[in-house]
């Protein structure tokens, strides 16, 4: 399978929110790390839970030249100077995030320095992933599918196309969270933008519904084929 996309026609609309992308000093991480990342962050930030529109960015390695990123429960990240801590914020709270950069956060006896922030602008591309979508396991595929366009036309979010894929399973202090991958394409521009900035499910403080946009041919192939 070839599919690439291009950037969408200019929206008729301006996006209101940013992701800043944090440089971090940090030499690894659990892959499980999203309670206590966003408890940590909601500790240096007590606002951000509570603001509608912030969302947490999971830490993602990039995949490529024979490297694959852990994926268990139990795996660890090893991470590069690279990598970076990415908040979805509203363009009126971009200065109040930044109050994030010097500080050092603890993420399950791991220290997290947090650099400078840049601020990258949404892209209104037509087609978007989200790795993570919490979900009800109990749910087969279709029938996730099926509230995932339910929540689509909630928004006012026309949808052509949706697709599932990977599952996790994220330890929090009272259960298990069951999450699904979702990609979305044959997104008009201001639809792109209106999703990436409300976001599907709940947690999003905890790195679960945020929608990025999606121009790699294996992640497409991931989607469609994995389960």
């Amino acid at each position: 399978m070839f599919w690439q996309e291009e950037p969408a026609q200019a929206p008729t609309q301006q996006a209101t929110h940013v992701d800043l992308a944090f440089a971090i000093q940090c030499q690894q991480l659990p892959f499980d790390h999203a309670y206590a990342l966003s408890q940590a962050i909601q500790q240096a930030l007590p606002w951000f839970a509570q603001t509608q529109g912030t969302g947490l960015h999971l830490i993602h390695l990039t995949e490529g030249n024979g490297w694959q990123q852990a994926n268990t429960q139990d795996s660890v990240l090893y991470l590069s100077r690279r990598t970076r801590l990415t908040l979805r914020v509203p363009m009126t709270h971009i200065e109040a995030a930044q109050a994030l950069t010097g500080q050092q956060l603890m993420i399950d006896g791991h220290a997290l320095t947090v650099g400078q922030a840049q601020v990258k602008p949404l892209q209104a591309f037509s087609v978007l992933l989200a790795r993570y979508v919490l979900a009800n396991p109990e749910d087969d595929e279709s029938t996730f599918l099926y509230s995932i366009v339910q929540q689509l036309q909630q928004h006012n979010i026309p949808c052509r196309k949706v697709l599932c894929g990977k599952t996790h399973y994220w330890r929090t202090p009272d259960s298990n969270l069951f999450t699904r991958s979702v990609m979305v394409a044959d997104l008009t521009p201001e639809a792109s933008l209106q999703l990436q900035q409300t976001g599907l499910g709940e947690a999003q403080a905890l790195g679960f519904g945020l929608f990025v946009p999606h121009k790699d041919i294996q992640a497409v192939n991931t989607a469609a084929t994995a389960s």
